[in-house]
C-alpha cells in the first residue's frame, strides 16, 4: 500500500497543509522562515546520495540543447531557450568545479538537424562563450532526438571504458523529426554503455522515457525554474560507475605550461593537437601544455593525447577529485532545546548566535554550525572547518614544541 501511495499523483492523493509550516518572525517577516525551509530541503537533497558506490569520476559529457521553435514559449521568463542557457552557463562552471578532470562537449539541435558547437574539452570559458554565441541565433523548425544522439555516440563510443560517458538532454519541444529509426540509435547507446538522461520544458515525452530507462539515466520533466536549476544540480555530481567500467591501472601524464623554445633558439609558434581540424581556431601559439611521452602540444587539460592516446591532466585537478570518493559525514542535527546555554553559541563558522536555531554538530570535533555552514562545509569545502582548524592547532603546537 505504500509503493501504490507513492506512485500516485499529486492530486489522487490528501492534500498537504503547506502554508502551515511558514510562519512570522518577531518582525512579522516570512523571509527568514521561508529561507530555513529552502536550506533544509537543499541540505536533504544532499544527503539523498548514495554512499558506498562506484561512481565514474572522470566523465566525459555531451549537452544536447534543443533549439526549436519550442524553446521561444514564455512560459519560463522571458522565453525557454534564454531561461536555458543563462542556467546551463552556471552548470558548466559547476560541472568542472566538482569535476576538473572531466571533459564536457555541446551539440544544438533545430531544423531537423543537429550540429556539434563544442568538442569535448576541459576549458569552462569556451564552453561558455559558446553558449553565449548560439543564443543570438533564432530557434527553428523542429529538433531531431536522434541525429543528436548520433552525433554525440560517435565521440563517446571512443572513449575508454574506465571512464563515464554521458548524454543530457534539454528538450522543450514534444516531437522530434528523425531520419531514421530512433530505437535503433537507442539500442546502440545502450549497448555502448552512454548513459542518456533528459530535463523536459514541456511534457513527458514517451521516446526520451524510453532513452533513459534503457540506459540507466534519469528523466525529470521541470515544474519551475528553481526546479530546473535543482535537476541541472543534480547531474553536476558524478553518477554511479556502470558494471562494464574497468578497475585498472590508468596511465596519466603532468605536463606543466611551457613556452616552445629550443636552446640557444627563439620562439617558434605552432598549431596545439587539439585545434587542427578547427577551422574557425587555428591561431599558432608558442606556449601550451606538451605531452611528456610524444611531445604533442595541447592549449588545455585535461585530454587525451590524440598522439599517444595518454591521459593529461593536472595534478591540483586529480586532487580535488579525491571528495567525491571520500564525502564529509553528515553533521548531527541538534535541536536547540539541547543545545546547553543555546544563547551564549554560536556557530563555529560565522559566529552568529544559534538562539533559538538547531544547530549541527561534527561528530568528530563536536563544534556546532548553523544550516548555512553545514551546506557551505559539505557542498563546497567538502570539510569540517572545525576539524580543518583542530589539525592546523595541533600542527602549529607541534612545530612550536620543535623550536
Amino acid at each position: 500500500m505504500a509503493d501504490d501511495a507513492e506512485n500516485m499523483y499529486r492530486w489522487e492523493t490528501a492534500y498537504e497543509r503547506t502554508w502551515e509550516a511558514i510562519k512570522e518572525d518577531e518582525e512579522g517577516s516570512l523571509q527568514a522562515n521561508i529561507s530555513e525551509l529552502t536550506h533544509k530541503a537543499k541540505r536533504q537533497r544532499l544527503f539523498e546520495r548514495i554512499g558506498n558506490v562506484r561512481l565514474g569520476m572522470m566523465r566525459h559529457l555531451f549537452l544536447i540543447l534543443d533549439m526549436s521553435s519550442a524553446m521561444e514559449d514564455p512560459d519560463l521568463k522571458p522565453n525557454r531557450l534564454t531561461t536555458s542557457i543563462k542556467l546551463l552557463e552556471n552548470f558548466v562552471e559547476e560541472y568542472f568545479d566538482q569535476n576538473p578532470i572531466s571533459q564536457l562537449g555541446i551539440i544544438v539541435t533545430r531544423n531537423k538537424r543537429a550540429e556539434k558547437l563544442t568538442e569535448l574539452g576541459g576549458n569552462p570559458r569556451r564552453h561558455i562563450a559558446a553558449l553565449q554565441n548560439v543564443g543570438k541565433k533564432p530557434c527553428q523548425g523542429e529538433p531531431s532526438l536522434q541525429n543528436s544522439l548520433d552525433i554525440a555516440a560517435q565521440t563517446l563510443r571512443h572513449m575508454p571504458s574506465h571512464a563515464s560517458r554521458e548524454i543530457l538532454v534539454i528538450f522543450g519541444s514534444l516531437t522530434t523529426c528523425d531520419p531514421g529509426d530512433v530505437l535503433t540509435t537507442i539500442k546502440m547507446l545502450k549497448d555502448n554503455v552512454i548513459r542518456s538522461s533528459v530535463i523536459g520544458l514541456s511534457a513527458e515525452v514517451r521516446v526520451c522515457k524510453k532513452l533513459s530507462d534503457d540506459t540507466q539515466g534519469d528523466y525529470n520533466v521541470i515544474l519551475d525554474e528553481t526546479h530546473f536549476k535543482d535537476l541541472l544540480t543534480s547531474h553536476v555530481t558524478p553518477p554511479p560507475a556502470s558494471g562494464n567500467t574497468e578497475s585498472s591501472l590508468i596511465r596519466m601524464g603532468f605536463p606543466h605550461h611551457q613556452q616552445n623554445i629550443e636552446k640557444d633558439k627563439e620562439e617558434r609558434p605552432s598549431m596545439c593537437m587539439c585545434h587542427l581540424d578547427d577551422k574557425a581556431a587555428q591561431n599558432f601559439s608558442s606556449g601550451g601544455y606538451f605531452c611528456p611521452q610524444c611531445r604533442s602540444k595541447y592549449c588545455e587539460l585535461p585530454v587525451e593525447c590524440k598522439s599517444c592516446a595518454l591521459t593529461l591532466v593536472s595534478a591540483p585537478h586529480l586532487a580535488r577529485s579525491y571528495h567525491h570518493l571520500f564525502p564529509l559525514p553528515q553533521f548531527k542535527e541538534t535541536p536547540a532545546t539541547d543545545i546547553p546555554n543555546v544563547e551564549s553559541v554560536f556557530c563555529y563558522g560565522c559566529l552568529i548566535t544559534l538562539k533559538d536555531k538547531n544547530g549541527y554538530m561534527c561528530t568528530k570535533c563536536n563544534q556546532i554550525f548553523c544550516i548555512d555552514c553545514d551546506i557551505l562545509a559539505h557542498e563546497t569545502l567538502h570539510c569540517c572547518p572545525g576539524c580543518a582548524s583542530s589539525r592546523n592547532t595541533q600542527q602549529i603546537g607541534f612545530i612550536n614544541s620543535l623550536t
